[in-house]
């Protein structure tokens, strides 16, 4: 009886996705997941069809498809009835005496679920999906809203913007995400972080994880919490409310998820945009590294020529704009305004090469026309009072009725208010009533001091650290669509919207966030859409749909290996479990940046299928002794990662940024990839008892066959003299040879040292004989001592390492890969 009944349910499955009776659930079908609910409206299975496991964490508290908030409480509804043929849900909710309707439609990899229609809609504050609990744990891709485990997959998809991913925890619909800046340190973040989360569309839970996404009633205005104030203005916004709330959910094979996400985006109308005709999720071109260097009309082509040299094809421009708002350029570097970055483009293209710029999103410069001379009535306020009376251009001291919005000092850079066409800036606000903003600077950035009568609205303005204002929804917009135009106009092809939280200033969190770049994206030329690299500051769940990928990492804070190094790594993980392209950040190539440092950072892009930003310059790749061969190496390792040339197992041991490899260029598409054992060593100066020896003893491993021992050694704060190296107790190699401060003496296992300067330039060469340097596979002491400077912190830093041997790494070319 219990066979013919599943019989039964599988075949009412197939054909009719529904399956309805008095006694058993309602079961829907979204790709491989089935979906139990019961009639009292609980979410009782999610399993997996194919291999019929059940995927749905039990707990007590049980949830529905759909929760509405009222009065500040979520409300679950108590009855579902399967109305329309199975076609759609009738959900009650008797507290607050809601009745809503859900249309669900099946497609091949999925199933959507829309709120048609609802009761009280103006008394709901917002509606949430879910959450669906489950009781995958193994990878959680918190903002592409995806969970699985090696053999399944469950996902859930926002399909429209006002749908936001997540759970509705902060009032102001803020993205909780780690934030690099309110660590311990700026240089990494190991120290206080072991994974970084962005986001809960998918949240990982003790018994698992949870996916979820909610729409909220825009139609009145707010008092929230946000961007560090304890009370902002979040004022009503006009859009179609929660009806039309969406999503999908799917269940897969993780093999298949890229391909359903891409059903979904295509079968939905969801951004989806591409590169050269590829899905930008998909395209190798995503992970393209490029090089950051400043340009202008009369640069350009020299910069076009460095970014060849590289092998790369995308130059980007750190900071062209003379404002932000209406973004002109610099006009030296620039003289005709956008024409001059057309022209700029034009010849890069004629080269092979896009050019991207970088930009702050939302901010606003206080030079910039929507602040100065007269500012626009929709930058962005904190909130707003009155004037308690009449004030004359003269006075310093103004005085408001109510200093809530004034006296928040946690977030308050510019201290700046507005009133009428004026900006003023106050040092203060008055302890006591009558609430006074003290010693005020009348007629601020360029505006006119002017008169103002008793009960005037006053606005304070919301600013960002870097000096800026910020823009409402509607100015953040325009501001957008300028951003399109300037890409149109122009032919531009790759952006960072930096600065995207900037968007909170329409307290709207998120989806403010959405909003800006939707306008951007959907203001595109058709070419320009089409063949787009963007990333920005944050990523998102709808976001997800629209940015190419993201590329977090700073080279400011430390040395080229050492500047936030965990975070980039960390960053990985993230990527993986969120199906985007990966990144490693910007690099900040100097003039005195080594050849070891540049295959360091290669190896790890080749590691991650990861691109990289360099920073650099012509001058600063002049002055380097070795920037032409490191501009070479670029070429080769980016053109073999493309290319796919590495194995699985080459490139998992890369992952570890202790070893070191090199690549050697054999013919077009061939290789040697060199692995070396490092080990590294300082040696310190010491003041010991006379007839002491001063000496440093250092125990290394040879792990690879017998051969010299290469090494390059390095002073610090001092100059060294009489260096003398001691092998095994036994081989002696005494240096008549004096390196400076800040200078290198390498040793590649020839038969010659070489001095260079601190920029990698050759000084000068020493004979040596190699034999002298050999070791044999196993453990080794050495031993070096030398004459120090008087300067009592003075050192020499010794890298000695191995090669193993050196392993074919190629591209397979055939018609339909060509590199």
């Amino acid at each position: 009886m219990k066979t013919k009944k599943l019989k039964i349910a599988v075949i009412c499955l197939i054909w009719a996705f529904v399956c309805c009776t008095n006694n058993v659930d309602t079961v829907f079908l979204a790709g491989n997941l089935n979906i139990g609910i019961n009639q009292d409206g609980e979410i009782t299975s999610m399993i997996d069809s194919k291999n019929n496991t059940q995927y749905e964490y039990a707990s007590n508290d049980r949830k529905s498809i759909l929760a509405i908030k009222v009065d500040g409480e979520l409300e679950y509804p108590n009855s579902v009835e399967v109305i329309n043929g199975g076609g759609s849900l009738l959900l009650e909710y008797p507290k607050n005496e809601v009745a809503a309707e859900i249309e669900i439609v099946k497609k091949e990899k999925y199933l959507t679920f829309e709120l048609i229609s609802i009761t009280k809609q103006d008394q709901v504050e917002l509606v949430l999906w879910g959450p669906f609990e489950t009781n995958i744990k193994e990878t959680v891709g918190e903002t592409v809203g995806v969970v699985r485990n090696k053999d399944f997959s469950m996902g859930i998809q926002a399909l429209n913007m006002r749908t936001l991913g997540g759970y509705p925890s902060t009032e102001d619909d803020s993205t909780p995400s780690f934030d690099i800046f309110g660590t311990t340190s700026l240089v990494d973040v190991s120290d206080s972080l072991n994974i970084l989360y962005r986001g809960h569309t998918a949240l990982p839970k003790d018994y698992g994880s949870s996916l979820q996404a909610y729409t909220r009633n825009r139609t009145k205005d707010r008092i929230v919490s946000s961007m560090d104030h304890q009370y902002y203005e979040a004022p009503a916004y006009k859009d179609k409310g929660i009806l039309g709330s969406k999503i999908a959910l799917f269940g897969c094979a993780p093999e298949d998820v890229l391909n359903t996400l891409e059903a979904i985006e295509l079968g939905e109308g969801l951004p989806h945009p591409t590169i050269d005709g590829v899905w930008s999720k998909k395209s190798p071109k995503a992970t393209s590294a490029y090089l950051i260097q400043d340009f202008s009309t009369t640069t350009i082509d020299e910069a076009i020529s460095l970014t060849k040299k590289a092998g790369l094809g995308y130059l980007y421009h750190s900071g062209p704009f003379l404002n932000w708002g209406h973004f002109d350029l610099h006009k030296e570097a620039f003289p005709e305004n956008w024409e001059s970055m057309k022209e700029c483009v034009e010849k890069a293209e004629q080269a092979g090469v896009e050019l991207g710029i970088h930009t702050l999103s939302n901010f606003i410069t206080t030079n910039d026309p929507l602040v100065t001379p007269i500012p626009d009535d929709r930058l962005a306020k904190v909130g707003s009072s009155q004037l308690t009376k009449d004030i004359g251009v003269e006075d310093k001291d103004i005085v408001i009725i109510d200093p809530t919005y004034f006296n928040q000092m946690g977030n308050n850079s510019l201290h700046a208010a507005v009133i009428g066409k004026e900006i003023i800036r106050y040092e203060s606000v008055s302890e006591t009533a009558p609430w006074t903003l003290l010693n005020c600077q009348r007629g601020a950035f360029g505006t006119k001091a002017s008169s103002h009568s008793k009960d005037k609205n006053i606005g304070k303005l919301v600013d960002h650290a870097y000096k800026t204002f910020l823009t409402n929804m509607d100015l953040g917009i325009e501001m957008s669509l300028r951003l399109a135009d300037l890409y149109n106009q122009t032919g531009l092809k790759q952006i960072s919207f930096d600065g995207l939280e900037g968007n909170y200033s329409t307290g709207m969190g998120a989806y403010g966030e959405l909003l800006f770049v939707d306008a951007w994206y959907k203001n595109l030329d058709e070419e320009i859409k089409n063949d787009y690299i963007m990333d920005a500051s944050r990523p998102g769940h709808y976001f997800w749909h629209m940015f190419t990928r993201m590329n977090w990492g700073e080279p400011w804070y430390a040395g080229f290996r050492e500047s936030q190094t965990s975070y980039r790594l960390l960053n990985q993980d993230y990527f993986r479990r969120n199906f985007i392209p990966a990144m490693l950040g910007w690099f900040s190539m100097r003039d005195n940046t080594s050849l070891e440092d540049i295959e360091w950072m290669l190896a790890r892009s080749a590691a991650f299928d990861a691109g990289y930003a360099l920073v650099t310059s012509v001058d600063l790749v002049q002055k380097n002794g070795s920037g032409n061969e490191i501009l070479e190496k670029i070429k080769e390792w980016e053109k073999a990662r493309l290319g796919g040339a590495f194995t699985i197992d080459q490139k998992k041991r890369m992952e570890n940024i202790k070893d070191e490899f090199s690549l050697e260029k054999i013919s077009e598409n061939s290789w040697n990839l060199t692995p070396y054992h490092v080990e590294r060593f300082e040696h310190k100066k010491k003041i010991r008892q006379p007839g002491e020896p001063v000496w440093s003893s250092f125990s290394f491993e040879n792990i690879n066959s017998n051969q010299s021992l290469q090494f390059i050694l390095t002073t610090k704060n001092t100059a060294a003299s009489n260096i003398v190296f001691e092998l095994d107790d036994f081989k002696k190699v005494s240096l008549d040879i004096t390196v400076k401060e800040g200078e290198h003496l390498k040793y590649s296992g020839t038969n010659e040292l070489v001095l260079y300067d601190k920029t990698w330039n050759k000084i000068k060469s020493i004979s040596v004989d190699p034999k002298l340097f050999e070791v044999e596979k196993g453990s080794h002491i050495l031993k070096i001592d030398c004459n120090f400077s008087e300067n009592e912190e003075a050192s020499l830093k010794l890298e000695v390492k191995t090669a193993g041997k050196p392993e074919l790494v190629k591209i397979e070319v055939n018609e339909s890969k060509k590199i």
